[in-house]
């Protein structure tokens, strides 16, 4: 028996052996006379090493980090929890990832499509864009498509879309998903302005596949219809023509209006830090993303509420462009049926956890118990990653069992929506004869073909619009009839055509206009091109009418020889002021000289309409008659085609 007190637990091994202390020196524990028989130095302190570790301070995550890990980071699955594959939870970030790097590229060379430098520094140089900003439109299938059923020929550059064509036959829809644009602008939108619509039981139903997803077949049909009618003008509705059509004519100069009322607030100040910070800006965006001047468009207001209703609806229907009344991307719809990736799924696993239909961007029914649409999805993998009972697989060559891959349409309606489109476009002709009912406003870009050829082609992207240095170029409202709606006219009240620029022309992807060198423009060697004729109003033009000198029509006109010559005449003018004495004014003789034009020299440039010291109404303007694109709306009888 021991002495009472703590006993050692028997299932544990004994506690180590503490060295015995070298005394305190006080003699009174006994400790001294160990100090005194041991000669040995005192161990050393422990080191740092040896202390026992100190847990280090995590400090907390800051708000931002909070909102990452909540958005991107790895999230607790229900149900099962069985991860999505490694490949697939990649497949998700590198989507994203080429989502942002195809918008960055298609707004750089949006940003792009604009001339920023001078005629006059550049004269005798050939001025080109140094990028290919029409690349985007250059490789739209439905583009390819249409002027190809227009104009029973295919435009060189188109031959790019072959690529998209190729990406669609293996993979399906994956330019939807990866690439457009325009789809993700709408995906981005929806993102940062989230809908509490769109939450719970609403967003699941929201985005199950609905009848009203076929419009968008039907409509694609219609628009192939008129093509095969000899009309491009589904190009209304092409998502990258409304992209470059919407931003390039609506936002950036909107953008450009804010940044410039901006600048002079700023400027009013008097702060030198905020002016400095100002100048600074507006030279970087005057370089980048606008141009020196601010740019005006004839009727874009349309353009750009038509613009932002779409993104508006992507508050109550995600994807609702996409999903609702994208031709194109009905286009690859259709040819994804040929695709040999797709989505396999093992229905009996499901248990109607509904996420794979919270994630889903296509509405292209993800879930099990119901087949999977091809024809519908986006290749985005939101479903396959969001699943926690492995239902859902993506590979090649997949059983089509649980899939339908085409659309499912009523054959009638397809053939009525293919018939309505083609016989609506000798309807709107009746109306506004492209040959015939000549409009003094329709004065095309130089280069252009003839109207008919040229409403084949012309797809309303508005890139030559955008690229105009004089920003000459505007989208037509109803000046072209309906059928011409948002084609490019040119107004020389608010802008001229350069003499010497070709740039319209080196960006238009479909040939609507072609591309000729500044020889052809100028007429160096040949007869120069001609968008029109310069027109007197002899009762507004201040020597014909006023006797008052003006000359500034002739010496802005940028022919050689000249196409405005001045005539020198003497016209009796009555002085301001009454004679002393009497109720007459004197009577007296002045030299003016009187402006004509001569019609074989005017190319209808609109630099002397622009100039007209006459605002509200000018004295001179150009209209389309004598251009050189037609045969017959004319005023020289003499043969002026170019094209040929």
């Amino acid at each position: 028996m021991g002495a009472p007190g703590p006993v050692a637990p028997l299932d544990r091994p004994p506690p180590p052996q503490q060295p015995k202390s070298a005394g305190c020196g006080s003699g009174s524990c006994g400790c001294a006379s160990n100090a005194s028989k041991s000669s040995a130095p005192a161990p050393a302190p422990p080191s740092a090493a040896a202390s026992p570790a100190v847990p280090k301070q995590v400090p907390p995550p800051s708000a931002f980090g909070k909102w990452w890990k909540k958005r991107f980071g790895p999230k607790k699955l229900p149900g099962s929890g069985i991860p999505a594959r490694k490949v697939i939870r990649f497949l998700v970030k590198a989507r994203v990832v080429s989502q942002a790097l195809f918008l960055g590229i298609f707004l750089w060379f949006l940003f792009a499509t604009a001339f920023r430098g001078s005629f006059s520094a550049e004269a005798g140089k050939a001025i080109r864009m140094p990028l290919p900003v029409e690349a985007f439109l250059l490789a739209d299938p439905f583009v390819a498509a249409m002027t190809f059923l227009s104009t029973h020929t295919v435009y060189r550059g188109l031959a790019w879309s072959l690529v998209i064509l190729a990406l669609t036959l293996l993979f399906g829809r994956v330019f939807c998903g990866w690439i457009c644009p325009f789809g993700t602008l709408h995906h981005f939108f929806g993102w940062i302005f989230p809908s509490r619509y769109l939450k719970g039981n609403k967003r699941v139903e929201s985005n199950k596949t609905k009848g009203w997803q076929r419009g968008k077949f039907y409509m694609m049909w219609g628009f192939l219809g008129a093509a095969a009618a000899g009309s491009a003008i589904g190009g209304l509705f092409d998502p990258i023509c409304v992209a470059v059509r919407a931003i390039g004519l609506g936002v950036v100069p909107a953008l450009q209006y804010l940044g410039i009322r901006g600048a002079t607030v700023a400027a009013d100040s008097n702060v030198r830090a905020v002016q400095n910070a100002s100048d600074g800006a507006q030279d970087f965006f005057s370089q980048t993303v606008w141009t020196a001047n601010q740019g005006y468009f004839h009727q874009t207001w349309f353009i750009v509420f038509a613009l932002i209703a779409i993104l508006f609806m992507n508050r109550i229907i995600p994807r609702f462009w996409c999903r609702a009344l994208c031709p194109l991307g009905s286009f690859l719809g259709v040819l994804s049926r040929f695709a040999i990736f797709g989505m396999e799924k093992d229905h009996a696993k499901c248990t109607d956890c509904n996420l794979c239909l919270v994630q889903c961007q296509g509405a292209d029914s993800p879930q099990g118990g119901v087949k999977h649409r091809q024809d519908e999805c986006f290749v985005c993998f939101n479903c396959e990653a969001a699943c926690p009972e492995d239902v859902i697989k993506f590979k090649f060559l997949p059983n089509r069992k649980s899939e339908i891959v085409k659309p499912d349409l009523q054959r009638r309606t397809l053939l009525a929506s293919t018939a309505a489109g083609a016989a609506a476009i000798p309807a709107m002709r009746i109306a506004n004869w492209p040959d015939r009912a000549y409009s003094e406003k329709v004065i095309r870009p130089p280069g252009s073909v003839d109207e008919r050829e040229f409403l084949e082609r012309c797809i309303r992207c508005a890139e030559c619009m955008k690229v105009c240095p004089n920003n000459a170029l505007h989208p037509a409202f109803f000046e072209a009839g309906l059928e011409g709606l948002w084609t490019p006219i040119l107004v020389p009240r608010i802008g001229y055509c350069e003499f010497s620029c070709v740039l319209c022309g080196q960006v238009c992807p479909t040939g609507a206009i072609q591309k000729i060198d500044e020889k052809q423009k100028m007429g160096i060697g040949q007869k120069p091109i001609s968008i029109g004729t310069a027109m007197y109003d002899q009762g507004r033009c201040l020597p014909w009418a006023m006797a008052t000198p003006c000359i500034v029509c002739e010496e802005f006109c940028p022919t050689s020889p000249k196409a405005i010559w001045a005539e020198d005449v003497e016209v009796p003018k009555r002085e301001a002021h009454y004679e002393a004495g009497g109720e007459h004014a004197k009577m007296t003789t002045i030299k003016v000289q009187r402006p004509h034009v001569d019609p074989s020299l005017c190319i209808g440039c609109g630099a002397c309409e622009k100039v007209c010291p006459i605002v509200d109404k000018p004295a001179v303007y150009v209209t389309s008659a004598g251009e050189t694109r037609s045969k017959t709306n004319v005023i020289l009888l003499e043969n002026t085609s170019y094209t040929s």
